[in-house]
């Protein structure tokens, strides 16, 4: 028996209500007037079977809004079965048991819900409280409502002790995974008891609210079922924040008291008469905000004007009509451009589609705007609850629901799987500890904006907003990013603390050795759990690495430089006594580079690059041109920079690589890592320059090398 069950009406209930903030067409139920119906089919006997039950009919009459097609006789089976195996429970305000979930089924079935949803939910309850077993369910309803009461039903707590409540979340996440009308019943399920919890103790109220705000309502915004979001969010502000829900509560009863002038009531007149102008059919409605959507605009904008209370709705028929209207508004009326979103073109990822912008009114009124269609409005109030089965065409319906594609194999793409949900199922099979499961699940929810990276090989990759190259590398390769070395972010090399943005090109570079591990500094950079969570994994597996302390500052180390001469160099000086010359060092020409001369001081010529910036440079100062060229000798000297990410054994393979071309190292310098990256110089003497583009071939194929290249620097 449901733990939240309480009394009938909260005093946050009743406020909303008093108020007039809830949505139209969302009726209460009347618990008494339910209850008495119960306890009558419980006395008079079963009803016949041409009928329904007179405490079921309210949900048939929601049902048929929606379906007006769908066989009934289903839900009269499930009642019956529901109110006799409930029969003599009660809930803590004395009402019947089995109205809990009748008004979970109304919820839904109001909603849209489909017929086998409904069923589920009037037996959502059987298995967990009273002698039904699933196998009868199974018997008596079918599979599809059989795994549906299974994914809500608690875990025994006598097994689970204090683990019961998460493991409960993880059994109903999982089953989401495959059916998402699993998080639906149990949203409207917490709804209820969220309305019904004022007899519980404060502190009871406050621990089952707190779970609500930290994981029901995240869940209900990612599967875009804002009825129930928002409606959830006001009950849990009421508990958790009284002072501020009071303070909300006056303002919104003032704002719409009797005597007061509605100032978007005026707007939305205005735009009316400019659509119906414009000749392009629309419905115009006042949407009022809810509690908390109050308390948020308060804390932005400060005192609240008349049109802050609400915003306008606009619902047309076609895609192409929103756009009509968003024209014909931003012509008549002064737009707040920095207020426009377009989500239709950008749905957000849980099937969110919309117009959003703002306008001002001529008497200088700035009302929000939301524009959408009608098939629009429908899965942004019921989101998942609105396409009925993933699995294809549900039995009470024709055809399958407006909304996501069907598959080629005739089952329905379910738009929530790919995304957040996918990733929550990959990590928390890594996290078998229920702690780790349930604190790591809450910081996941948390985030609640996601964004999309496009991969090197074409892919996307669908992430919480805020996330780095760490958590990009373990979305995409799990634990081979262990291996990661880095990342090139729209063709830049980027560290792995770089925080990515919507639409970023990612491209992660992976060490070829199987043994490189993260270090302890990932932690910092990674925000989702999955990337948490393997990191740990490997550090505790590998506690030296753990172990090991940050690298301290060190001075480069350094072979000291032979300065013998390198490729012939002649300079034309006109007559003039000759001068010695040399490479520049800024750039280092080498046989067959073009090149430049310029005398310096000590009466010698520095030979450069041609579009070495020191060229610019010294034409800036209006130094001469000295006429430069190479001798016939085919060796020459040159410096290299090496770009690499830090891994044992980098500094051999790359001597390696470079005596193996058959270059000798005149000098060589390795900077300090930062950041994971290492910079290396080296001067090399090569028997003949035309190797050169061989060399700088061989050292970029060392594994962590990413880039070679000349000096070119001041």
């Amino acid at each position: 028996m449901s733990a939240e069950a309480t009394n009938p009406v909260s005093a946050a209930e009743a406020a909303v209500t008093d108020t007039g903030v809830r949505r139209r067409g969302r009726a209460r139920l009347e618990l008494r007037r339910i209850g008495r119906a119960a306890l009558l089919g419980a006395t008079a006997g079963p009803a016949p079977r041409d009928r329904l039950p007179d405490a079921i009919s309210h949900v048939a009459e929601a049902h048929r809004a929606h379906h007006p097609e769908a066989d009934l006789s289903v839900l009269r089976r499930a009642y019956v079965l529901a109110e006799s195996s409930h029969r003599g429970q009660f809930r803590k305000s004395g009402e019947p048991y089995i109205t809990h979930p009748l008004a979970v089924t109304l919820i839904l079935a109001e909603l849209g819900a489909e017929t086998v949803t409904l069923t589920a939910s009037l037996l959502h309850d059987t298995v967990e409280d009273t002698e039904v077993t699933l196998d009868q369910v199974r018997r008596e309803f079918g599979d599809e409502v059989a795994y549906l009461v299974d994914g809500v039903t608690k875990v025994e707590k006598i097994d689970y002790g204090a683990a019961a409540e998460p493991e409960t979340f993880r059994k109903m996440l999982v089953a989401t995974g495959d059916d998402v009308r699993v998080m639906s019943i149990k949203l409207a399920d917490r709804l209820h008891n969220m309305r019904t919890l004022g007899v519980m103790r404060p502190e009871k109220q406050a621990r089952i609210a707190k779970v609500t705000r930290d994981v029901l309502i995240p869940l209900a915004e990612r599967l875009g079922v804002q009825a129930l979001k928002t409606e959830l969010e006001d009950l849990v502000f009421a508990i958790l924040h009284p002072e501020e829900y009071e303070t909300t509560r006056a303002l919104i009863a003032e704002a719409t008291g009797s005597g007061s002038p509605d100032a978007l009531a005026a707007v939305a007149e205005h735009v009316g008469t400019v659509l119906r102008e414009a000749d392009i059919a629309a419905e115009v409605l006042v949407r009022p905000r809810h509690f908390v959507s109050v308390h948020r605009v308060r804390l932005k904008r400060g005192e609240l004007r008349g049109c802050d209370f609400g915003r306008l709705l606009v619902l047309v028929a076609e895609d192409a009509d929103c756009y009509a209207v968003l024209g014909e508004l931003h012509t008549c009326f002064t737009p707040l451009i920095s207020e426009f979103k377009d989500f239709i073109a950008a749905p957000k990822f849980n099937l969110y589609q919309s117009l959003h912008t703002a306008i001002a009114a001529p008497d200088g009124a700035v009302a929000e705007v939301l524009i959408r269609t009608h098939r629009m409005h429908k899965v942004a109030e019921a989101g998942v609850v609105a396409l009925g089965s993933p699995h294809g065409t549900a039995p009470d319906q024709a055809e399958p629901a407006e909304g996501p594609e069907t598959a080629e194999d005739g089952e329905r793409t379910d738009p929530t799987r790919p995304g957040w949900l996918a990733r929550l199922l990959d990590w928390q099979e890594s996290a078998p500890d229920p702690d780790t499961f349930w604190s790591s699940l809450r910081a996941d929810l948390a985030e609640d904006h996601e964004i999309t990276v496009f991969r090197a090989d074409a892919g996307t990759l669908g992430l919480p907003a805020g996330s780095t190259c760490v958590d990009a590398a373990y979305a995409q390769h799990g634990e081979a990013a262990h291996a990661c070395l880095g990342a090139r972010v729209n063709g830049r090399l980027a560290p792995l603390s770089t925080v990515l943005a919507d639409g970023d090109t990612v491209q992660l570079l992976l060490a070829q050795d199987s043994h490189s591990g993260p270090s302890p500094q990932w932690l910092d950079h990674a925000r989702t759990p999955a990337a948490r969570i393997a990191i740990t994994a490997w550090l505790q597996a590998h506690p030296e690495a753990a172990a090991q302390p940050a690298a301290a500052p060190r001075a480069p180390l350094s072979v000291a430089a032979d300065r013998s001469s390198g490729a012939e160099l002649h300079a034309d000086l006109d007559g003039a006594p000759p001068a010695p010359v040399r490479p520049a060092g800024c750039c280092t020409p080498v046989p067959p580079d073009t090149i430049t001369g310029f005398r310096v001081r000590g009466g010698s010529v520095t030979a450069h690059r041609t579009g070495c910036p020191a060229v610019d440079v010294m034409h800036r100062l209006g130094r001469a041109v000295v006429p430069v060229r190479w001798g016939d000798a085919a060796h020459c000297r040159v410096t290299l920079v090496a770009e690499s990410f830090g891994r044992p054994g980098l500094l051999a393979d790359l001597t390696e690589a470079i005596a193996t071309a058959g270059a000798e190292v005149v000098s060589a310098t390795v900077e300090p890592p930062n950041e994971q990256r290492v910079r290396h110089t080296y001067t090399l003497q090569l028997t003949d320059a035309a190797e050169l583009p061989n060399l700088m071939r061989a050292m970029r194929d060392v594994p962590g090398v990413y880039d070679v290249g000349r000096t070119h620097r001041l």
